[in-house]
């Protein structure tokens, strides 16, 4: 089919008025999206979206915008998506601006996203099952290898997907029966009083969920009179994750985990620099116990691919939209199988949670074969914006059953938070 439009959509939802969403390094934030909708000459549509926090989506619009030359008359050929994406991110033009990360990659992934919801509402299949259902030769067609083979060979990855579809039918009844398991990270925002995270962790636990996570890194001793209250509330069996979301030094990180580590911390997130292999192996080896956890920042698959092979990491965390979407992420996902890392994925934004837990899903069946360790992060706001919202039960996503990859903003919603101009920003 003929790609005869592709729409940019500046789209954002002022959570900064009740902090939903702060934390140390961001603490105002406005979860907001640079929305895309491909329309094709048959009448289908695929959608995607890139997550940011307020200024600056604009500038991934335009970087959406600056793709449409190679992508507005295309005949795409919805069997080969990593193909389509490959047009994309290596285009000599636009990739020197990266290349391969920041507005324009994040711009790509909005797209090849949308490409893939596509794929799904034209099969009549969640992504998840998509994905899951393809032989391990087109699974692995959809990555780009460049860069990789000297960690993980086109070969190996169709080994370790042979290997895994072992069990298929029973995990996909198990996942369709009780879901994929999630965390929390409602009660632990930075801008939350004590009593707001008291109640928030209580709830949790009522709800079924098996682990949280607070926001670290503001003030330590804060920190360590908000974990004290967060152990109290949830016992000693609810893991808790923190989060510090890039705010520190290597050596700082260090000491503050320490500090918190009397709490039972479950992973310390984003220590430091996404971009700090080193920094990232040092704090791991100073804070066992406790776990290091990063990758939401991470800007492609190389540097998730150096992580893994300088030990610098014992959870790796997708991001659905930051990478270059789906073939990305599939290759991320061989890697951390490869190293036997276990993937919590980032889903703390604006939609992230309706596309991610795609991802997961499709690990499970046809990856990594496992949930051990493995949870999706989950937030509860703005799901009511999307035709097709995550479902929540006893702590567990249950798996999507619509067609695509549940990234459809509801028409309403995309006229009252339209940027600067929709209802919700005039008043």
């Amino acid at each position: 089919m003929k790609v005869i439009a592709l729409e940019a959509h500046d789209i954002r939802f002022p959570t900064s008025r009740h902090l939903d969403g702060s934390d140390a390094m961001n603490p105002d934030p406005d979860y907001s999206a640079a929305y895309v909708v491909l329309r094709t000459d048959e009448g289908a549509e695929g959608h995607g979206f890139t997550f940011t926090i307020g200024r600056g989506t604009e500038v991934c619009v335009a970087a959406v915008q600056a793709y449409a030359p190679l992508v507005v008359g295309l005949d795409l050929d919805l069997s080969d998506l990593g193909g389509f994406s490959r047009r994309l991110i290596h285009d000599s033009h636009l990739r020197w601006l990266g290349p391969e990360k920041g507005a324009v990659h994040m711009a790509a992934a909005a797209i090849i996203n949308a490409a893939f919801d596509l794929a799904g509402r034209v099969a009549g299949k969640p992504v998840w099952r998509l994905l899951a259902d393809l032989p391990p030769e087109q699974i692995v067609d959809l990555a780009d290898w460049r860069y990789l083979t000297d960690a993980l060979r086109p070969e190996e990855a169709v080994g370790l997907l042979t290997a895994a579809r072992a069990g298929r039918e029973d995990r996909e009844a198990a996942l369709l029966a009780t879901g994929y398991p999630a965390y929390t990270t409602t009660p632990g925002w930075l801008g939350y009083t004590d009593d707001r995270l008291v109640a928030l962790a209580r709830e949790a636990v009522a709800e079924g969920f098996t682990q949280i996570k607070l926001k670290v890194g503001g003030d330590l001793a804060d920190d360590v009179r908000r974990m004290e209250l967060a152990r109290q509330t949830v016992g000693p069996d609810i893991r808790i994750a923190i989060d510090a979301n890039q705010r520190w030094d290597v050596g700082q990180a260090i000491e503050w985990v320490r500090a918190l580590e009397p709490y039972d911390p479950w992973w310390i997130e984003e220590p430091t620099s996404p971009d700090d292999i080193l920094g990232h192996a040092a704090v791991r080896r100073a804070v066992r116990p406790v776990r290091v956890a990063t990758g939401e920042h991470v800007a492609n698959r190389v540097i998730f691919k150096q992580l893994l092979q300088a030990d610098a990491i014992d959870v790796l965390q997708i991001d659905a939209c930051r990478v270059a979407g789906v073939p990305e992420n599939v290759a991320i996902l061989l890697l951390a199988a490869k190293y036997g890392v276990p993937v919590c994925p980032h889903a703390g934004g604006v939609g992230l949670c309706e596309v991610v837990q795609h991802l997961s899903m499709f690990d499970y069946l046809a990856v990594s074969g496992s949930t051990e360790d493995r949870v999706i992060e989950y937030v509860d706001h703005l799901h009511e914006h999307f035709t097709d919202p995550v479902r929540i039960r006893d702590g567990r996503y249950l798996a999507p059953a619509a067609p695509g990859m549940s990234a459809r903003i509801r028409p309403e919603s995309l006229r009252e938070y339209a940027y600067p101009d929709g209802a919700a920003w005039r008043s």
